[in-house]
């Protein structure tokens, strides 16, 4: 496992300027969440109840059986039903950092199976494959529940998907390079 950590450093490195020029450069993700028309409104309407910061859901009952009950059935077919989460004050430079220790942990799980299953000198084909597959898991796969069961947009989950795709070619690119001979 250890002369696999020069390919997961490389990799989470590439994996995280691709990244970068993915939501920055290029106008594939500018969409993912529409502006409101009405923003300003909706602020000025959220902002005196000093949300903390979280994942709501809005109707949510308080029991299983009010789920059921007619009031908050009505109210639900009223709505709107709403799941939004509240930030506070955004960190990019937190936000980045964590994302990249994400890459790495993803990266070194894929690089820890390959490490198990595949020998030195292995095949680069095989290589390829496993990386692939195990890293695109860690990177997209998860994200489909979102749009399962929060209504996440589906083109949005499918863009992020593709990305995930890259980030595995680039990262089973790599292991493909430095798998130890």
């Amino acid at each position: 496992m250890h002369s696999l950590w020069l390919a997961t450093l490389i990799s989470a490195v590439l994996v995280f300027v691709t990244s970068s020029l993915v939501h920055m450069v290029l106008p594939w993700h500018k969409n993912d969440f529409p502006r409101l028309a009405n923003e300003d409104a909706v602020m000025d309407a959220l902002r005196p109840l000093r949300l903390a910061k979280g994942d709501y859901l809005v109707p949510r009952p308080a029991t299983r059986q009010e789920l059921n009950s007619p009031a908050f059935i009505e109210k639900r077919q009223r709505g709107p039903v709403v799941v939004f989460t509240v930030m506070g004050e955004i960190s990019m430079g937190r936000n980045l950092g964590l994302w990249f220790v994400y890459l790495l942990v993803v990266i070194g799980l894929s690089a820890l199976a390959a490490g198990v299953a595949l020998p030195p000198g292995a095949d680069s084909h095989r290589v390829f494959h496993l990386i692939a597959l195990t890293s695109f898991l860690g990177f997209a796969l998860a994200l489909w529940q979102n749009s399962i069961w929060w209504s996440r947009s589906w083109v949005t989950t499918l863009k992020s998907t593709v990305d995930g795709l890259i980030y595995a070619l680039i990262t089973a690119g790599v292991f493909v390079w430095l798998w130890p001979r």
